[in-house]
């Protein structure tokens, strides 16, 4: 699974991109070593169940700090976005490009509105940030619109008003967008439309289904950025409109993370608090910008924001959850005597075999049978797995 950062320039878009990427711990084998200069690592946070066992972890794929357990995911910070990226425009080729493999969308916006549709800062007017979801959406929706279009009319007539086969014959067409089967038919299922008649869809018609597979396929949060700068009721006016927003300040949250990694503090992802280390020399100069983030930011906020956003993209929108693999379901360790060694994040409903083949294809396919840790139960293929379970996978 794969976020992907999107929003007009000068939103701080990449500086959010560089504040959740950044982490104070040197993980050399995490999954992604190799990554492109637009790519990074950020991590979702959740309570580790270390905690509930009262015993000390030592992780492998993922870190425990204060019995909360980071897990890495891959984020990518998209071209800015501009309007009529759809049809060309500005580096509208380079986002749609990257856009495709995503399967969640973080939208990072200017909430305090000083910076106009192409990012330029605004001196004597303010620009309401409704109008940049807006226009990102539009545009998203512009995109999909035109490539099933021109085939629009010939899909109708070949399918001839069967359901499974208009579905086959879209996705085939949307497939480089990573736009399934599922959510298309789940787009049909939702506006409740009767595909024997596609054909005669107006352009409206088909804008509200394109609409529909990019809100299921193309999930998105927005990031109320710069809070720092905003008015608290330009937080509010978003709310009202039933869009769900949160705020952030991507800017104190790379202080803060640099500050940890320079061992200035002790921080952790997403907290509402830190603590200056003892036994760290720090300046007037970095006080006061500690200072700074406290009063406008954490006080004021309670967080950041950055981790939440994080968090909500793959536990909310993606309806991801966390299962815990293990070798001895006895004293929870891998064969090298780690302790809960593995996070790793699933799709709600899926099965112990789908552990299995999350962990090794081979495993998957030797599959006999699974073991909750907890109560020591043997369980079947099609177990459903649920949140923060610690299984053992058997297999010949």
């Amino acid at each position: 699974m794969k976020i992907g950062l999107i929003g007009k320039p000068n939103t701080g878009k990449s500086t959010f991109f560089n504040s959740c990427t950044l982490l104070n711990v040197n993980m050399a084998n995490y999954p992604f070593t190799t990554i492109e200069p637009s790519t990074g690592v950020a991590y979702v946070k959740t309570s580790c169940v270390c905690k509930e066992l009262k015993i000390k972890d030592s992780p492998v794929n993922s870190i425990c700090i204060n019995n909360q357990r980071l897990i890495p995911i891959k984020i990518v910070d998209i071209a800015g976005l501009v309007p009529g990226a759809s049809k060309g425009r500005g580096l509208g080729n380079k986002f749609l490009d990257d856009i495709r493999q995503a399967d969640v969308l973080i939208h990072v916006i200017d909430l305090s509105g000083k910076t106009d549709e192409e990012g330029r800062i605004l001196t004597e007017s303010k620009r309401n940030p409704i109008d940049d979801i807006t226009m990102i959406e539009t545009e998203l929706d512009n995109w999909i619109y035109d490539i099933i279009n021109k085939d629009w009319d010939q899909i109708g007539r070949t399918s001839t008003g069967d359901k499974k086969k208009f579905i086959n014959l879209l996705s085939d067409k949307l497939s480089g967008l990573s736009i399934n089967q599922n959510q298309i038919n789940l787009s049909i299922k939702n506006l409740k439309l009767e595909t024997k008649n596609i054909t005669e869809f107006g352009n409206e018609d088909k804008m509200r289904f394109v609409s529909e597979i990019r809100k299921i396929s193309k999930p998105i949060i927005i990031a109320g950025n710069k809070i720092d700068l905003a008015e608290t009721n330009d937080y509010e006016n978003i709310k009202k409109e039933g869009i769900e927003i949160i705020p952030t300040a991507s800017e104190a949250e790379l202080l803060l993370r640099r500050a940890s990694e320079n061992e200035i503090i002790n921080y952790v992802p997403g907290n509402n608090q830190y603590t200056i280390s003892e036994d760290k020399e720090i300046t007037k100069q970095q006080i006061n910008a500690l200072e700074t983030v406290k009063k406008q930011v954490l006080d004021r906020w309670q967080t950041t924001g950055v981790q939440q956003v994080l968090n909500y993209a793959f536990f909310n929108l993606l309806d991801m959850i966390t299962v815990y693999p293990v070798e001895d379901e006895n004293k929870y360790m891998n064969k090298k005597g780690n302790v809960l060694p593995d996070a790793y994040l699933l799709k709600n409903s899926s099965t112990a075999k789908d552990l299995a083949f999350k962990i090794h294809s081979e495993i998957g396919n030797k599959f006999l049978y699974a073991i909750d840790a907890r109560t020591k139960k043997r369980l079947s293929n099609d177990y459903v797995l649920k949140n923060n379970d610690i299984i053992k996978i058997v297999s010949t």
